[in-house]
């Protein structure tokens, strides 16, 4: 996922992404516990997206404020 697709997207709808990835990533988890995970490397990319989600959701709420 990049950030000028994040950009683009309204507040409800990164709130609806960053919803999916937090499930996401608490399957990845429990995969890794059970030992089921395969893709090893989903679990970085799914942190970091949420990161970036994160990030532009307080940009915009910057602008918005100020």
């Amino acid at each position: 996922m990049k950030a000028e697709e994040l950009r683009a997207k309204t507040q409800d709808q990164l709130s609806d992404d960053l919803a999916s990835l937090k499930k996401e990533q608490f399957n990845l988890r429990f995969q890794k516990a059970t030992g089921q995970l395969e893709k090893t490397a989903r679990v970085r990319e799914v942190r970091k997206d949420i990161a970036r989600i994160k990030t532009i959701a307080a940009e915009k709420a910057a602008a918005k404020k100020g």
